[in-house]
């Protein structure tokens, strides 16, 4: 399916791109992770009922939207511009309307990443390179610290990653990289992949 046949069977509006620049040197512009990609990306990793996934730079909603539709799972999305978290709100009555399932089982923060609070039921981190190295940073110490207060394994979802982050993760965590899912253009960027990094469940 394209795009448009999409956001039609999902019964929201998650298309078009952040213009211009944000206002911080630290966030980078709103851009929804193409469906085509997110069906490339779902063919090699699955959710499991009890899964809860966070979508850091959640923007309008689409990837908690589609993978509540393909696995039923609960998600979180982490949201800092109030425009695209109003549209997030809007798209979750639509989808709802339509799809008569717990509407409890998708949130939206309207908050910086830093200040989310990390629930113990959180285990599936999504990064489409919402933010500097140095933020990501300070979030993935977030989650480690709720791993140790409440044990269990953690997973982080990279698309088109800056190095930074994989330096970060293999050099300075327990996270593993466990998979590493190439895309087409992957041979022009090497940022064109998805990496899936696994933190084991501490003892």
């Amino acid at each position: 399916m394209d795009e448009r046949d999409y956001e039609r069977l999902l019964s929201i509006a998650t298309a078009g791109n952040q213009q211009g620049f944000t206002d911080s040197l630290h966030h980078n512009r709103y851009e929804p992770t193409p469906y085509e990609l997110l069906d490339k990306l779902f063919q090699h990793y699955s959710l499991s009922p009890g899964d809860r996934l966070v979508d850091v730079g959640s923007g309008k909603g689409r990837l908690n939207f589609y993978i509540h539709h393909l696995f039923g799972v609960e998600s979180a999305g982490i949201e800092m511009n109030p425009a695209f978290y109003a549209e997030a709100i809007e798209n979750k009555k639509q989808y709802f309307k339509k799809h008569k399932r717990d509407e409890q089982s998708i949130q939206f923060y309207n908050c910086l990443a830093q200040d989310y609070p990390v629930a113990a039921s959180d285990n599936k981190f999504y990064f489409f390179n919402p933010f500097s190295v140095q933020l990501f940073i300070t979030f993935i110490n977030r989650v480690l610290r709720s791993a140790e207060t409440d044990p269990r394994t953690v997973e982080v979802i990279l698309f088109f990653a800056s190095q930074d982050y994989s330096d970060f993760l293999e050099n300075s965590t327990a996270f593993q990289l466990v998979e590493e899912i190439p895309l087409p253009d992957f041979d022009k960027d090497i940022r064109e992949r998805f990496l899936i990094y696994r933190l084991p469940k501490m003892d």
